[in-house]
């Protein structure tokens, strides 16, 4: 009797682990067709990829080149030209220094050149040419050197004495003024650069649990730069500066003119765009943005391939004052979310980047299983996921605090380019689970979780 009883005991058994792995398929199942293809959890509303305009998947960036960097600077006279601000080392003969006939003259003084000029040792007592472009010399009035080389003023000093019969030539003796260049003149330009930092910015992003962009310093940084007469110009300013531009820059540099007339356009050029936006009433629209200032020179370091950059000789001339700015990127960032390792993450500079290498830089290899224990029924299950999830989000930002969703099937854009949009800043990726990869991967753990263990309780 005991062994009849023990007996149904461990048939019933087996009939109960049967019948549950029974009902959980059919459960499964159930609730795999009652699903299909709705969101199951944290449902977002997108505009499929290919429904999209073309403007979405145009690359802006991979086919732009840089520009030759000699139009940045300006063809120097094969002689110098001299000019206001220069200082000359002139030495006439018994006048300059003076001398009592039949004496020995004094040795006129040496002048060796600063640190980092390219000016030869001279001799001569200095004499500074003033603003309105003329040297004074004993005995004579003003002599107006401006735009003369250096061969040209020692005639002209020359032939100013002889007129003012200071000195007179014999047949044995001719007067020969000595006329060196002691120091150039020079232009005082201020350089504006927000790309000193780069070597302490953060290129690998900024992961979850980080605050912020610890240590890095965006603030500008400033210097006044002396420039010598013919080398005041965007190249030299900017060798003077630290060099080109880093990627964590704009691929542009800005100049904004030092003279009044400029300074008063770009006065009225901000009260028209303020004036506008007071005006504007319509509640249904946005005021229009801030266009770009017309009083601002853009140059562009990197232009598309065939396209001749509009440079002219004379904008790349800087002026006194002016000043020379190099902006950061520091808004250039895309965001991640969802699946994908929570993050801000820098925008290359000079090519672009789409929905798959965006989520390569951000850690996650397209079709690799998730790496956390998922959402939805796959976290449920708390096991590994074995089906990657397939569907990306890129959420945008529109004018007048709009949104827009775009939904990239992952499986078509790994075929097909024309499923991939161009990452823009701000841009805001979040990676999910389609509702059938989320019950297949519930499926499957469960599965392996519960219906392996079971099976062989029941053995």
């Amino acid at each position: 009797m005991n062994e009849r009883m023990q007996t149904m005991v461990q048939s019933n058994a087996r009939s109960c682990n049967f019948t549950g792995l029974h009902t959980m398929a059919v459960v499964a199942l159930s609730v795999l067709s009652l699903t299909g293809c709705t969101a199951l959890t944290q449902p977002i509303n997108g505009i499929p990829a290919h429904r999209l305009p073309r403007q979405f998947f145009e690359e802006e960036k991979n086919n732009l080149v840089p520009i030759d960097i000699s139009l940045l600077a300006q063809e120097e006279p094969r002689q110098y030209l001299v000019g206001p601000g220069d200082i000359l080392g002139i030495t006439v003969d018994r006048i300059l220094p003076y001398a009592e006939p039949d004496t020995i003259p004094e040795l006129p003084p040496v002048h060796f050149p600063e640190a980092n000029s390219d000016l030869p040792p001279s001799t001569g007592f200095p004499i500074t040419v003033l603003e309105d472009g003329t040297i004074s010399l004993p005995l004579l009035r003003p002599i107006n050197v401006n735009g003369l080389t250096l061969d040209q003023i020692r005639d002209k000093i020359r032939l100013a004495y002889l007129d003012a019969r200071i000195l007179r030539e014999d047949e044995g003796r001719k007067i020969s003024p000595v006329v060196t260049l002691i120091k150039k003149r020079q232009v005082n330009v201020i350089v504006i650069r927000q790309d000193q930092q780069q070597n302490q910015v953060n290129l690998q992003g900024v992961q979850a649990g980080m605050t912020g962009r610890l240590g890095v310093d965006y603030s500008a940084k400033g210097q006044l730069i002396k420039l010598d007469a013919y080398k005041n110009d965007i190249l030299n300013a900017l060798m003077e500066s630290g060099g080109l531009p880093g990627v964590t820059a704009k691929n542009e540099v800005k100049i904004l003119r030092s003279n009044r007339a400029d300074k008063e356009a770009r006065l009225r050029f901000l009260e028209n765009y303020a004036e506008i936006v007071r005006n504007h009433q319509d509640p249904c629209s946005c005021p229009p943005p801030l266009p770009e200032d017309p009083t601002v020179l853009r140059i562009p370091l990197r232009l598309p391939l065939g396209v001749v950059p509009n440079i002219n000789p004379e904008d790349v001339i800087l002026r006194e004052g002016d000043i020379v700015l190099i902006e950061s990127r520091d808004t250039e960032f895309f965001f991640t979310g969802g699946l994908l390792p929570g993050g801000q993450w820098p925008l290359p500079r000079d090519y672009d980047l789409d929905v798959l290498g965006a989520m390569a830089m951000a850690g996650y290899g397209v079709g690799n299983p998730a790496r956390t224990g998922g959402s939805g029924l796959a976290g449920i299950a708390g096991a590994s996921q074995v089906v990657p999830p397939g569907r990306l989000y890129l959420l945008r930002r529109t004018p007048c605090k709009g949104q827009i969703a775009i939904e990239v099937d992952l499986v078509r854009a790994m075929n097909d380019p024309r499923y991939r949009p161009i990452v823009q800043p701000g841009d805001t990726l979040i990676l999910q689970y389609k509702p059938c990869e989320e019950v297949l991967n519930f499926g499957i753990g469960t599965f392996f979780t519960y219906g392996i263990r079971e099976l062989f309780r029941g053995n």
